[in-house]
């Protein structure tokens, strides 16, 4: 196999790590969102990895992607502890109990520059995309968002969500990813951070 540079290898990596949380490959679109580039830059990095046999996809399939090769670590890789700090709704707003409650133990290169933390998902207002009741969600500390960024947000300064941001002209609307929940409507939403990744534990 020919050599991958360091973006390819970071997009062999979350492919690795997304299939080991979640059973079945990510889309071109996930792999998009997580490095924050254009879907068609998310597609020529996987095609060159074809090129390179590194990865194998379906044309006519959106989670077909294979890995035809194990990304290498170090054995000594760093290891991050990230606080979980209570719950956060999937659903209705829920107050987050900011308080620690044990720690995630997560590859240092598989998150992103800045603070981390992680909550547990209560709810199924986000099951269409991918993130059940009792996951637990990684969020990079952030207090902006794109529209379509997946954001846990605190809403009138005390309840605290997850959902899809997007600004609208004097408002900004929290969309659900079930068709039970509508749109969740506010003047006063604050950032508290970005979802980067879902652990799922089963059994």
């Amino acid at each position: 196999m020919k050599k991958l540079t360091q973006r390819q290898k970071e997009v062999v990596d979350f492919v690795a790590a997304y299939i080991e949380d979640h059973h079945y490959p990510p889309t071109i679109r996930e792999i998009a969102r997580n490095f924050e580039i254009s879907v068609k830059g998310a597609y020529d990095h996987i095609k060159a990895l074809e090129k390179k046999g590194a990865i194998k996809s379906g044309a006519s399939k959106s989670r077909a992607l294979e890995l035809l090769t194990r990304p290498a670590h170090d054995s000594a890789e760093e290891i991050i502890d990230v606080p979980i700090l209570g719950s956060v709704a999937a659903g209705l707003p829920l107050f987050a109990e900011e308080n620690q409650d044990g720690a995630l133990k997560v590859p240092a290169s598989n998150l992103s520059r800045g603070e981390h933390f992680a909550l547990i998902v209560k709810g199924d207002s986000m099951i269409d995309a991918g993130i059940l009741d009792g996951d637990t969600a990684v969020f990079v500390k952030r207090q902006t968002a794109s529209d379509g960024d997946i954001v846990v947000a605190r809403v009138n300064d005390e309840a605290v969500t997850l959902k899809r941001f997007y600004k609208e002209k004097n408002r900004v609307r929290l969309q659900a990813e079930n068709h039970n929940y509508p749109p969740l409507y506010t003047q006063n939403a604050r950032i508290l951070g970005k979802l980067e990744y879902i652990f799922r534990q089963y059994g």
